[in-house]
């Protein structure tokens, strides 16, 4: 009912966000009718300052909520590398670490979780993406985002790249879709890192393609 009131004052938030995050609108090769509004953040604190400062389509609540998800999203479907050379192959010098869940105390279930595992390396949280299904009576989803080899942004599942961690604009919705777990799995050696073509490989030949925004 209040829908077309408000489109108007979502389009001028999305030029107030640009404007803030001093970043290009994020340019995807998808249908813009297939779009959906999102806005990356390279930390919690800058998506609650937005929040606090503009009138968007998302609150600090949402910030904090979505965060937390991304947090854990991460946590699960991090690509794991079996070494941190290996995985600085993949996502760049000085941005992998020792996987968190490795560091964990191993019982019960966890126990049974990395007994697969051993001991890997992950590149690290480098920010988060929200985006708004609202229109679709979906909610608002989040994404984790970590390095790439050439400086860029990419979800976990490395299909889709981004020029930076922060900008608002439109993306695809399967742009939120859920990367495969690594968790508890035998993380990647550098013969599987190859046979793959590389971090993100993969999954751009599944998809078809690789989208990307900014520069």
């Amino acid at each position: 009912m209040t829908a077309p009131a408000t489109r108007p004052a979502r389009k001028r938030s999305r030029h107030v966000a640009l404007a803030l995050a001093g970043a290009a609108t994020l340019a995807l090769a998808a249908c813009k009718d297939d779009q959906v509004d999102a806005q990356s953040f390279p930390d919690l604190e800058s998506c609650i300052a937005a929040a606090k400062d503009n009138s968007l389509w998302f609150t600090e609540q949402d910030c904090r909520t979505n965060f937390a998800a991304a947090q854990q999203e991460f946590l699960e479907t991090a690509p794991r590398y079996e070494s941190k050379e290996l995985c600085e192959q993949e996502h760049g010098a000085g941005n992998c670490g020792s996987d968190p869940a490795a560091q964990q105390p191993a019982t019960g279930e966890a126990q049974a979780q990395n007994s697969g595992g051993g001991f890997s390396f992950m590149p690290l949280l480098v920010g988060y993406m929200m985006g708004s299904m609202l229109s679709r009576g979906g909610g608002i989803f989040s994404q984790p985002m970590v390095k790439t080899a050439d400086g860029r942004f990419s979800t976990p599942k490395g299909d889709q790249s981004f020029a930076s961690n922060r900008g608002a604009g439109k993306v695809a919705p399967s742009t939120f879709q859920r990367a495969p777990s690594t968790l508890g799995k035998p993380p990647m050696s550098a013969a599987q890192v190859g046979q793959r073509g590389g971090f993100g490989a993969s999954a751009t030949a599944r998809s078809g393609s690789r989208t990307s925004f900014g520069g």
